[in-house]
């Protein structure tokens, strides 16, 4: 039995890796996961200056989930290539760098940067707002992501993700616009937009106002979203939303995506990811299923 898959040409030791920003960029959860055991390390996103974030509070509890307005604090990408990227080359993963930005240059600079490190696929956060655009989501115009992505395909070195935002009209039609612009591969569901009012306090609940929805609430708009962009491109899918035990997994796996990211679920379990891989490799050999790949999409 065959737990690899291959990834726009990078193999995976097994299908899981980890949502960007659940895992910080690694080490923050080594002493709890055995980093050699996961397909992929998805890092925390990288700008290219650091980002100081949201103010406070920035996470709420909500029903089935939570809530984050982090605002992708992060230290940016001279200090995550100098401390991150060796601490990560220690272990048998394979390395995928989330990059984000306030606009395209920013965005390039990084995958520039990124470019002689020794990773091996960068994920493009696109639902970051748009300076340029009035602070929409690049990821929610058409456009915007196929121009994104074919800018950024044209300097980077390494096999590119680009990370879908699920609050669109038609994740189809953004899908098809990565893929057009030369996206290697896309992963979905980011968060979904969400507020809280404290009605004690009489106020929000995150300064934000607003912040992005995950955890098992999100699940079932995941895998909806992820069959109908699976019918939509030929390139492979990551499949994220709402995962929390290796039955979620599978359930993105039949509906067509390639591998998963287990985002939320590593904070209140952090061998979680662990767990998944069993439970796979379990449901595999009960099922019959040589690989990975004989499973995917196959719930048509």
């Amino acid at each position: 039995m065959d737990m690899s898959v291959k990834i726009a040409g990078v193999e995976w030791k097994n299908p899981v890796t980890v949502a960007s920003g659940t895992f910080g960029s690694g080490e923050e959860f080594s002493e709890f996961v055995d980093l050699n055991r996961l397909g992929a390390v998805t890092t925390k996103g990288v700008a290219n200056v650091p980002w100081p974030g949201n103010p406070t509070p920035r996470v709420a509890e909500v029903y089935g989930g939570m809530m984050n307005a982090i605002g992708l604090q992060n230290p940016g990408i001279d200090l995550f290539c100098k401390r991150d990227i060796p601490y990560l080359k220690k272990f048998d993963t394979k390395i995928i760098v989330n990059v984000c930005g306030h606009a395209p240059e920013e965005y390039l600079e990084v995958v520039e940067r990124l470019a002689d490190e020794p990773i091996d696929m960068m994920e493009i956060n696109i639902s970051c707002p748009n300076v340029n655009a009035g602070f929409l989501a690049f990821g929610q115009d058409a456009k915007h992501v196929e121009e994104l992505t074919g800018q950024i395909k044209k300097i980077a070195k390494q096999p590119i993700i680009m990370k879908l935002t699920p609050n669109v009209t038609d994740i189809t039609e953004i899908a098809k616009a990565a893929e057009a612009g030369g996206a290697d591969a896309v992963s979905l569901i980011n968060t979904l937009t969400g507020m809280k009012i404290d009605i004690n306090r009489k106020t929000f609940a995150v300064a934000n106002k607003t912040g992005g929805v995950s955890g098992p609430i999100v699940k079932p708009i995941a895998v909806r979203m992820v069959y109908q962009v699976a019918q939509a491109v030929n390139i492979p899918i990551i499949g994220m939303g709402g995962i929390s035990c290796a039955e979620d997994a599978i359930e993105f796996l039949l509906a067509g995506a390639s591998a998963v990211s287990v985002g939320t679920a590593n904070f209140h379990d952090p061998a979680v990811t662990l767990k998944v891989i069993n439970g796979i490799k379990a449901y595999m050999k009960k099922n019959g299923f040589e690989t990975v790949k004989d499973m995917v999409g196959i719930v048509k």
